[in-house]
């Protein structure tokens, strides 16, 4: 029987909220990222990871979660299939909580933060150890980054607090995980593209 994608199972869980989130969006209230300072009050440290789960539903298109749905599906699936489930879900929530708690340090009491965006730049970071452990060309990922930085800094009301912390994360913890690894050990990196 062929092992179900976790890739697809994150997109899926985080549509059904999003879904959800539509008819209650109170829902928002209670998963979105604060600040470090009221989560250390509420103690709510939970938010760490249900952040990922709410996305901006203020469009009639979700634009926000279609485009971090199309990036981790994008990302994921060729990083699970190269390095197993396990390191993926690794990097995946690894990159998550460390992005939420650089995020959270920074935001005021009253600030929040929402989306998974966090981990899809983890991923982005994984991506970019990946290719320089195999010998691959990165420029292609280095140039998505740059432009999804410089659009973050242009549109406003993006975190990219939370962007940064979740590619140094996605990087550093892959690049642990790739320490003893050899290119033959990485499963299928002949294509190695987004």
């Amino acid at each position: 029987m062929k092992q179900r994608s976790t890739v697809l199972t994150i997109i899926t869980v985080i549509c059904g909220f999003y879904l959800y989130e539509l008819f209650d969006s109170g829902i928002i209230g209670t998963f979105a990222l604060i600040s470090t300072e009221y989560l250390q009050q509420s103690n709510q440290w939970y938010r760490l990871v249900t952040v990922a789960l709410v996305h901006d539903n203020s469009n009639s298109i979700p634009i926000h979660l279609a485009f971090n749905m199309l990036a981790l599906h994008s990302l994921g699936s060729p990083i699970e299939k190269m390095l197993g489930r396990a390191r993926f879900l690794v990097i995946f929530f690894g990159s998550l909580i460390l992005a939420s708690l650089y995020s959270a340090l920074n935001l005021g009491y009253n600030g929040y933060s929402i989306g998974v965006s966090g981990a899809v730049f983890g991923l982005f970071g994984a991506w970019i150890a990946i290719g320089r452990k195999v010998g691959g060309d990165i420029r292609s990922t280095l140039v998505i980054i740059a432009i999804n930085f410089a659009l973050g800094f242009t549109i406003g009301g993006v975190d990219w607090r939370a962007h940064l912390g979740g590619l140094v994360a996605g990087f550093a913890i892959t690049k642990l995980l790739l320490l003893n690894a050899s290119k033959k050990n990485l499963g299928d990196v002949e294509n190695f593209d987004i």
